[in-house]
């Protein structure tokens, strides 16, 4: 149990957030983003201690809320409490948190206990732990203590108006669905991105969500060609919050505010009482016929020239659309368009050198032609052009500074192909010059072997209290040092037999993470003492190793 990554501390911090804090606007702001060079920064994790305690801190500020607490109050509570562990991973042979903290809430004979078993009994985010949780009050309950006054009242909210405003090419939404109880109003704001399939990236409670729908409607009368604003049917709020949710729950890192998991069983529960959502719709996936169709289309709108690498790109694109959104593969927007140069930039796909300056007439081309598709108002297709070539201006900066960044000079490398495949190499075994150690965030040098060590390091926040108190032993600190020393050989290349076995198991469909792990195991294997603290291995037995990894 104690190997699970719980929260560091309990800071409850629950009263409910006003509109200054809240994600409207983010939608209407994106002509002028620039995201392609953002920082792609991994969040320092906490540390872990016991389960046991962090349950009876939770009790503690159950025990807190006093006689006659606001309702909002306990769900933004209870809320909070489950948040503390949503992004946790459950192995199989784990019993899930939420069902822990249940079982231990039941063997409590306080009125914290049935307080946070009437809050889990609403707000636990699985109907098998809300259906445990009532059994579990009612157990404590038949002990004598009182059921809590606000119980019936959790979640008891009336429905109202559902607003959602959001750019015009349709690359994000914000949308407010309004609930009122005993006369007051509150609202549930959320941020749905659609370059991502329309997952969730912001939700949060506001307590006065007329002023919000006020703030909504000013941007829309503000910048009526780029901003738009209509009424939606509560069965469609339904529909996009509950969808966006659960693709936003199934990522593995998912990038989304730090307010996300803090209201998300909230929002859950408030999700529950709106009238049932709309049918999803139906997505079929665009076989190779439709695909080479649409690029045939393009082509044929004479909008570019008909060229091999006219076509490359975009086949890219529409593919990039058919992965992304497969829901509509072609629309066009600002940040779709940025998603796009970032997996070029993060060499997701194999460019051809002599492709290379083919992207901007194409890119534009295709930006034209969808804008034209779409039916986009002339001051909307001025914008995104304007986007566009701003940009692929600083893709075409961020390239020039990969190399920089990833070479010194001294390589004397001339052979394009072979820098390419040099730079490949590099940003796989450092993927970024971002990190973050404590509390502190760092820009370094990869090519610094000790602060490519450091970033080594900030790939693994678990272990990081464990360095800085210098008790940090046994196989975690051998791993890590295996991995630094991988992540050396395939920064020199040497042997080279490293980056090629790393290639063919990434071709496997195997993550980065998994790549690591499976060199790690091959190093480690061909290990043996050689003195006090110090271990050697046979080169050529490693070689072997590497070449049969597969």
């Amino acid at each position: 149990m104690s190997a699970r990554a719980l929260p560091a501390t309990w800071t409850p911090c629950y009263a409910p957030r006003t509109t200054a804090t809240s994600p409207i606007g983010s939608a209407c702001k994106h002509v002028a983003m620039s995201p392609v060079s953002r920082a792609r920064k991994k969040a320092a994790q906490p540390s872990t201690p016991s389960v046991t305690g962090l349950f009876k801190d939770v009790l503690r500020d159950f025990s807190t809320l006093g006689a006659e607490p606001g309702v909002l109050d306990v769900e933004l509570l209870t809320s909070e409490v489950l948040g503390q562990w949503w992004e946790i991973e459950v192995e199989e042979d784990e019993t899930p948190l939420g069902m822990e903290l249940i079982a231990f809430a039941e063997r409590k004979i306080t009125p914290a206990a049935a307080a946070l078993l009437a809050g889990l009994r609403v707000f636990a985010e699985t109907e098998e732990e809300r259906e445990a949780a009532a059994a579990a009050l009612n157990t404590v309950l038949g002990r004598g203590i009182p059921e809590p006054e606000w119980a019936a009242d959790l979640a008891a909210v009336t429905v109202g108006d559902c607003w959602r405003t959001g750019d015009v090419f349709g690359d994000e939404s914000s949308l407010l669905c309004v609930f009122s109880r005993g006369g007051v109003e509150h609202g549930l704001l959320a941020l749905v991105d659609f370059t991502e399939g329309g997952r969730i990236r912001d939700v949060v409670v506001v307590d006065k969500p007329q002023d919000v729908l006020a703030e909504m409607r000013q941007q829309a009368a503000d910048d009526p060609d780029l901003v738009t604003l209509e009424r939606v049917l509560p069965e469609r709020a339904h529909q996009l919050l509950a969808d966006g949710l659960a693709a936003t729950d199934v990522v593995e890192e998912p990038d989304v505010s730090e307010d996300y998991a803090r209201f998300h069983a909230l929002a859950l529960a408030w999700i529950r009482t709106l009238p049932a959502p709309e049918p999803s719709p139906e997505i079929t996936e665009w076989p190779e016929q439709v695909r080479e169709e649409v690029v045939a289309d393009f082509i044929g709108s004479g909008l570019v020239e008909d060229t091999d690498a006219t076509r490359f790109y975009a086949r890219l694109l529409v593919d990039h659309g058919c992965e992304t959104e497969p829901g509509s593969p072609l629309r066009v927007g600002p940040e779709k368009l940025a998603r796009f140069l970032e997996s070029l930039l993060d060499g997701e796909f194999e460019v051809d050198e002599a492709y290379e300056d083919a992207l901007e007439p194409a890119l534009l081309g295709w930006v034209t032609w969808a804008a034209d598709r779409a039916g986009l108002p002339e001051a909307a297709r001025v914008a995104l052009l304007e986007s566009a070539t701003e940009f692929l201006e600083e893709f075409a900066q961020d390239e020039d500074s990969a190399l920089d960044v990833y070479f010194d000079g001294s390589e004397g490398i001339e052979d394009p192909a072979e820098l390419a495949e040099a730079l490949a190499r590099r940003m796989f075994a450092v993927p970024t010059v971002y990190t973050e150690i404590g509390d502190e965030e760092l820009e370094l040098e990869p090519a610094d072997p000790e602060q490519r060590r450091l970033l080594v390091i900030g790939e693994h926040p678990e272990y990081h209290e464990a360095l800085a108190e210098e008790t940090f032993d046994g196989e975690p600190r051998m791993r890590l040092a295996l991995k630094t020393t991988i992540v050396d050989q395939l920064w020199a290349d040497e042997p080279a037999e490293v980056w090629q076995a790393a290639r063919r198991l990434s071709e496997t469909g195997l993550e980065r993470d998994d790549v690591f792990d499976r060199l790690v195991d091959a190093l480690a294997a061909q290990l043996t003492e050689a003195g006090e603290h110090e271990m050697d291995y046979d080169v050529d037995d490693y070689r072997k190793a590497l070449d049969e990894l597969s």
